[in-house]
């Protein structure tokens, strides 16, 4: 059987660079989520408790939600969780949906180079030096999040593009919920079997009714 006939059922093994990229920003995820909660909670206290309303709080949380914004959007490509509309590709013949996963990941990865990494550098240089009120950090300081996850994804869209090239269509690496449920157990019964009762046992008779 060849690799291409076999390759939307064939896995490939996930590389340890792989591994340790879903890992990283897996924690930074959560991490930059819970400084963004923490930061809300803060807002409230301080506006409805305290009666003194923070003057960076705002700010930090909308400039949090960017970077979780990104950083969750990297995550999710990393794992192959991401939305994805492949009708015409399942109803194409294998050696079609080999190319169609190539020209996906080709695309991709130039929308990272071009619009991420190359545009994030560009918005970086021009607003390195402007000021946020109140933060001792600048707007270039919070773009950093722009060529940092367009390079992740990059290095992803690299790593599918040779395992498309290998193997056909992606399969995601996304855990799914029904792999760690088991099973109902399912009785075995005979199709001519008919409806069972519970017996009742009473001295020396037994008893069958239906309950």
């Amino acid at each position: 059987m060849s690799t291409t006939s076999a390759s939307p059922h064939t896995v490939a093994p996930v590389s340890p660079l792989r591994r340790g990229i879903i890992e990283t920003l897996k924690w930074m995820s959560i991490a930059i989520f819970t400084i963004l909660v923490l930061v809300v909670l803060w807002q409230v206290i301080a506006r409805q408790l305290l009666g003194q309303p923070s003057t960076w709080s705002t700010t930090v949380a909308q400039y949090m939600l960017v970077w979780l914004t990104l950083f969750s959007m990297a995550f999710v490509f990393a794992e192959r969780g991401h939305v994805a509309v492949d009708i015409v590709s399942r109803l194409a013949p294998p050696a079609v949906q080999k190319l169609l996963a190539i020209l996906v990941e080709l695309a991709i990865a130039l929308f990272a180079g071009l619009g991420l990494v190359w545009g994030g550098i560009r918005g970086v240089g021009l607003t390195w030096t402007q000021t946020i009120p109140g933060l001792p950090l600048t707007i270039g300081h919070m773009y950093l999040a722009l060529p940092v996850c367009g390079a992740i994804v990059l290095v992803v869209a690299a790593l599918d593009l040779i395992e498309a090239a290998r193997y056909g269509v992606l399969t995601s690496l996304e855990p799914q919920a029904s792999d760690a449920i088991p099973a109902p157990a399912i009785p075995r019964q005979s199709a001519d079997a008919g409806p069972h009762f519970p017996h009742r046992t009473t001295g020396d008779t037994t008893d069958s009714t239906e309950v």
